[in-house]
């Protein structure tokens, strides 16, 4: 699983002179094996940190908590570095899942020591948990430098594996049918938790299983309603509601967004989701390798702007993959270039605090010849009884 990612892997670090690397970003950990914890849950309070991987110059070993094993097993590849696991919840002993941690991370820097000639070890410093970090320094690996690689595996990120695309159009999926229920159930009288869980409930049912959501459901007449978590404000007759949902599974996001209205929506209210449905359009038809990342952001801005209404306050759009914004962002100045096999989110937006608000947001493939559109749900604004 997710063997071609570290395959890339190995052949940035051996490129820049890396014999070995301790991987400790959540999402490093997901893109280099699949695996993700569950996120629900919150973290292992038994762990000493969270899942690594360490790369010994040749094979990804995964490393968890003994509690996390069983879940991870699947995701680690034994030819490839295989699975190891220390000691987290303990009956007999004192819990001390920092120390256990510590002490397997020594035995495989040493292994690695005896293993092979090492001079540079990268390290996500950043993410390295104190657990890890505080035995930098007395490294067996006597002599070896320690090298920052944080952000090093982004870039290699942004383009998608056949196998990342076939989880990330399963979330899309998953969105689509979160949608179709969030618009039966925005209605007057309806809460903004009322439409989420309608969602939610919906989403789960399709899985099979929990699935973690998240983003905004705000009520127009919110003093900050561009986003935010759904509460008890109910709809009123002519609210809109904005609703932008992720999901997360196979440790891999989702996004979108569609903006519903409880009964007629107001001439200003259509003329406002004309604009920014036109926005959308636009963008989505300058998708294509080759463009620049900002010329996209000015040109989707420029027709809010254009149409006389108050430019968006965030991006005009950006990937996604295993975490919910991943490189290229689409953002004014941005000099990125898009490539065949990123997937690019587009969300333009009209805001009135305390009034009405309009996002609208899809999902692309970037292809050899333009952009797929991966999010299928209905962004019309036929009026909801």
């Amino acid at each position: 699983m997710h063997e071609a990612q570290r395959q890339r892997t190995c052949a940035l670090l051996q490129a820049r002179q890396i014999d070995a690397a301790l991987f400790a970003s959540p999402a490093s950990i997901t893109w280099l094996t699949g695996f993700a914890p569950p996120v629900q849950t919150g973290a292992n309070p038994f762990a000493g940190a969270p899942p690594l991987v360490w790369w010994d110059g040749d094979r990804f070993t995964l490393i968890v908590v003994d509690g996390l094993a069983s879940l991870a097993a699947p995701f680690a590849d034994e030819a490839d570095g295989g699975l190891v696991s220390y000691l987290g919840y303990t009956l007999t002993t004192p819990l001390n899942g920092a120390q256990h941690v510590r002490t397997l991370l020594q035995s495989l820097w040493a292994d690695t020591a005896r293993a092979q000639r090492v001079k540079r070890i990268g390290v996500e410093s950043w993410a390295l948990p104190a657990a890890a970090s505080g035995i930098l320094a007395a490294s067996p690996l006597g002599g070896c430098a320690w090298v920052t690689i944080d952000g090093w595996l982004a870039p290699l990120r942004m383009v998608k594996s056949a196998e990342e695309l076939a989880k990330l159009r399963d979330n899309f999926r998953l969105t689509d049918i979160a949608h179709a229920a969030a618009r039966q159930a925005a209605c007057v009288g309806a809460r903004e938790i009322d439409v989420w869980l309608a969602a939610k409930a919906a989403v789960e049912k399709a899985a099979g299983c929990r699935v973690p959501m998240g983003n905004d459901c705000v009520v127009g007449y919110r003093t900050e309603n561009i986003g935010g978590w759904p509460l008890d404000h109910a709809l009123r007759p002519g609210d809109s509601l904005i609703v932008d949902l992720s999901t997360i599974q196979h440790g891999y996001w989702s996004d979108s967004c569609a903006t519903y209205v409880a009964g007629e929506a107001s001439a200003r209210q259509q003329a406002i989701h004309a604009v920014v449905s036109e926005a959308l359009a636009v963008g989505a038809g300058l998708l294509r390798p080759g463009a620049v990342a900002g010329e996209i952001d000015r040109r989707v801005r420029e027709i809010i702007v254009d149409a006389g209404y108050p430019v968006y306050p965030h991006h005009t759009g950006h990937g996604v993959g295993v975490t919910g914004h991943e490189a290229p962002r689409l953002v004014p100045d941005s000099q990125e270039i898009l490539t065949a096999g990123m997937v690019i989110l587009l969300e333009p937006g009209v805001y009135f605090a305390g009034e009405t608000g309009v996002r609208l947001e899809d999902a692309f493939l970037i292809t050899e010849d333009g952009a797929v559109q991966l999010t299928t749900h209905d962004k019309s604004w036929a009026p909801v009884a």
